[in-house]
């Protein structure tokens, strides 16, 4: 399709989720060109980004997961290039790869989140387990992927995990566990798609049940009835408009036993991998991987 002109598809990049975005960039690569894209491969981490407009690349496919590729970076040095890009703006995606920030603009207007406190290695283990209840997560604040999180069942434990977390990020959080259902809400455009809900073994969605496991059971239509599906649509709908996400999304969020749902974390550069939610979510919404690559590349543009 030359409405778009000359296409990067940006994969790959320096984070941690550098091989989960090499899947996600070279399956929508392989969509873009067979919808007839004129789109190619650009990996930031051995090129000069600003080769980009050297080279008159039209638009831009972020597929870049993580840092310098979901956190507003490459956002902005797009934007000085004035190159149309997929995906949220510099702000909202530099919140949204914040988890603890996240947290704090969702509180602000009422949209529930986990309790959860930030660790240092200062901190008393033993007053944040009685602050947060046992089991909890700890968890880096910048990484995505579950990266660098540990579900802690003792207090003799924290020290280990907040330990693991750090060497990731300079900011940990520990966070209220949440025991329910795990859900998966996907925004495109200007609608959230058909809820997902997740089971992983022994309730471990880590990256390996994630990514490369068929042990993983998805379930979508999600099993909850219409209305309450669908309010907890709205309720994504708001959050996101909380944020200022735009183009597509997803939102990572648990029900409660008492029906009551939580919200994780905002992804604005989800997978697109064999095993991702947004494509699963796509096609019970009848659109298919190729077509839900060309959807997320026309809402492509600039500011």
């Amino acid at each position: 399709m030359n409405k778009f002109g000359k296409v990067a598809v940006l994969m790959g990049g320096k984070s941690a989720e550098r091989e989960i975005s090499l899947l996600s960039g070279n399956n929508v690569l392989a969509a873009l060109r067979r919808k007839g894209v004129d789109a190619y491969a650009f990996d930031p981490a051995e090129r000069p980004i600003f080769e980009l407009a050297s080279e008159k690349y039209a638009r831009a496919f972020i597929a870049l997961h993580g840092r310098h590729g979901e956190d507003g970076t490459v956002q902005g040095a797009l934007e000085l290039m004035d190159i149309p890009y997929t995906g949220s703006g510099v702000l909202a995606s530099a919140l949204c790869m914040d988890k603890l920030r996240t947290k704090l603009v969702w509180q602000a207007v009422g949209i529930p989140v986990p309790r959860h406190v930030v660790l240092t290695a200062a901190s008393d283990w033993h007053v944040v387990a009685r602050e947060l209840g046992l089991p909890l997560m700890v968890k880096p604040a910048h990484e995505g992927s579950s990266i660098g999180i540990t579900k802690v069942a003792a207090a003799a434990d924290l020290k280990t995990a907040y330990e693991l977390a750090a060497r990731h990020d300079t900011l940990v959080l520990a966070e209220e566990f949440i025991a329910g259902k795990e859900l998966t809400a996907a925004f495109l455009a200007d609608r959230v798609l058909p809820l997902i809900r997740i089971e992983a073994p022994d309730g471990n969605y880590d990256y390996h049940h994630k990514y490369f496991s068929d042990d993983t059971q998805y379930h979508c239509p999600c099993g909850l009835p219409a209305a309450q599906e669908g309010a907890i649509q709205t309720l994504v709908l708001g959050a996101i408009e909380a944020l200022g996400c735009r183009g597509w999304a997803r939102a990572d969020l648990m029900l409660r036993a008492d029906d009551q749902p939580f919200l994780f974390e905002m992804n604005t550069v989800p997978g697109m991998t064999d095993h991702s939610l947004v494509p699963m979510a796509a096609r019970a919404a009848s659109l298919g991987f190729d077509e839900l690559a060309l959807k997320i590349l026309e809402l492509a543009h600039v500011g």
